[in-house]
């Protein structure tokens, strides 16, 4: 099953017999036996490589899994013999990884030093797939309200509070203030605006539609630098994320509460299997710690 998971991985035999150092004959002899014992084939042979049939993609969901308690008993295991050593891989949304994680690491490294922890930035999307392809352990993502929860049903996905938007205007725009005070998004009905990633911009829009006008997106970045250096230079206005914000803050800016603009939710992501990994769990338990405690910096 583990070498057939690695046939479907790599897309062909020789690649599969590259990742796990054997000889084409000997992954194409497992690859045969295999589809004996489950009476049909599981892949169509290519010139190029090989395509999962039907029963070779329900039979991959189940290699998964297997893979997934194989690596939890090797963890286990050496979590044993360790004392808690591991290695936790981590894929996080950039503001969140600027943020919440560092300070869910710091609290990690402080309740078990030994645990190896590894951090790699990822927008949803590509966090996502990370963790599908096995290469990270959880994957901290986001979604906007009125959108699809990321991850699929083969995913434990667990909420981890919510994060707000804030309008970011020039410190001289008309509606600069007062800072505790909720904007209402018509009052910027003529400006030029500011997109993010694809799922930001679509949210943007959808947003301004509802509240009865079409922004004019003249910029597009998901760099929240970059986004308060355009908006300080009285060159658009945008709507960015608390944590963006509280990962930094360009004084040149001003930021207010956004009337009826509902937040972002966060949630971590694994597989089923993963949360009996101790370095996993551990990880897990120290991100929900951290989110559980967070709030907002104050907006002005």
């Amino acid at each position: 099953m583990l070498i057939f998971r690695e046939i479907a991985r790599t897309g062909s035999i020789a690649g599969a017999a590259r990742g796990l150092g054997w000889t084409q004959p000997a992954v194409s002899q497992h690859l045969r036996h295999l589809e004996r014992q489950a009476g049909t084939p599981l892949v169509l042979r290519r010139p190029r490589g090989v395509q999962l049939t039907e029963a070779g993609r329900a039979l991959l969901r189940h290699a998964d899994a297997i893979a997934t308690r194989v690596q939890a008993a090797t963890a286990d295991l050496e979590a044993m013999v360790q004392l808690r050593a591991g290695t936790v891989r981590l894929a996080a949304f950039p503001s969140a990884g600027a943020t919440l994680i560092p300070a869910a690491m710091s609290l990690l490294a402080e309740r078990h030093p030994g645990l190896d922890v590894r951090l790699r930035a990822a927008e949803p999307p590509q966090a996502v797939a990370q963790l599908d392809a096995g290469e990270v352990d959880l994957a901290i993502t986001f979604t906007h309200a009125g959108q699809t929860p990321p991850g699929t049903g083969e995913l434990t996905r667990i909420p981890a509070g919510q994060d707000p938007l804030r309008l970011v205007l020039p410190r001289t725009h008309p509606s600069a203030g007062p800072p505790d005070t909720p904007l209402d998004l018509r009052a910027l009905a003529d400006d030029t605006w500011i997109g993010g990633c694809e799922r930001c911009t679509a949210h943007l829009l959808q947003t301004c539609e509802l509240a009865g006008f079409t922004p004019d997106i003249r910029h597009g970045t998901d760099d929240y630098v970059l986004t308060q250096a355009l908006i300080a230079r009285g060159l658009a206005v945008g709507l960015l994320p608390q944590l963006a914000l509280d990962a930094a803050r360009d004084p040149r800016v001003a930021v207010r509460p956004a009337l009826d603009v509902r937040p972002r939710t966060l949630y971590v992501l694994h597989h089923r299997e993963a949360e009996q990994i101790p370095a996993v769990r551990s990880a897990l338990r120290a991100i929900l710690d951290i989110t559980a405690t967070h709030t907002p910096a104050p907006t002005g």
